[in-house]
């Protein structure tokens, strides 16, 4: 019978809602990561081998040469090894001290920054700096009053030129989107990722990589103007 005990997941939403309700909606966020450091629950968000549509699209824009790429969410590390792999000088970054003591852990000799930031409150080196932004799952895990702001900085690491790349689960239109975490995104909330000087280059909705008959993905591109 599976262990339910450790299920990451279920007390990620637990403590996203106590959070929100507390007004302190970022809280949540070391709280998994440190019960995960005691071994309390299983590693969040733990994969080895980057996100299916990261990886294609890193693979195709092909050798960096030494541009700048930012991970916003550094989780456990496997978008920003890819990154460095391809040539990217990489800066991964997680608001949660624990998790970026966990991805120092596993990658011991890893070229990438990693480091902790606030997305919601950018260190002034981190803004305007990055040809690449690669967000999976960050915007969602953070509730809709939060959202404009988190879409802004995210569009604020970008340097002249730069582009965006942004996965969600999709909300369909019509389904209630205040329930979460997480606190998924409908079309017209990924468009509005966009704004000011960075536009929204593709939108795309595929299927869920390791669950084809689940909830798909929004997969998009977005630039700022050179």
């Amino acid at each position: 019978m599976e262990d339910t005990t450790r299920d990451w997941d279920a007390l990620a939403s637990s403590l996203g809602s106590e959070a929100v309700a507390d007004g302190a909606p970022t809280r949540w966020f070391e709280e998994l990561w440190s019960a995960a450091a005691r071994d309390e629950v299983d590693l969040p968000w733990d994969r080895r081998s980057p996100y299916p549509p990261v990886a294609e699209h890193v693979t195709a824009l092909g050798d960096a040469a030494g541009r700048r790429a930012a991970v916003v969410g550094a989780g456990l590390g496997a978008d920003a090894e890819l990154l460095a792999a391809h040539g990217w000088r990489t800066t991964a970054f997680d608001i949660s001290p624990s998790a970026v003591d966990a991805v120092r852990a596993r990658y011991p000799e890893s070229p990438v920054d990693y480091r902790v930031a606030d997305l919601l409150s950018l260190p002034a080196d981190l803004v305007d700096a990055f040809d690449l932004v690669v967000e999976v799952f960050t915007v969602q895990a953070l509730p809709p009053a939060l959202r404009e702001a988190a879409s802004a900085a995210l569009r604020s690491l970008l340097a002249p030129g730069g582009e965006v790349l942004a996965v969600q689960l999709v909300r369909e239109d019509g389904e209630d989107g205040s329930q979460g975490p997480p606190w998924l995104l409908d079309r017209t909330e990924m468009e509005a990722l966009a704004g000011g000087d960075v536009r929204l280059v593709s939108l795309t909705r595929r299927p869920h990589p390791s669950r084809p008959v689940g909830v798909p993905l929004w997969v998009a591109v977005l630039c700022r103007d050179g």
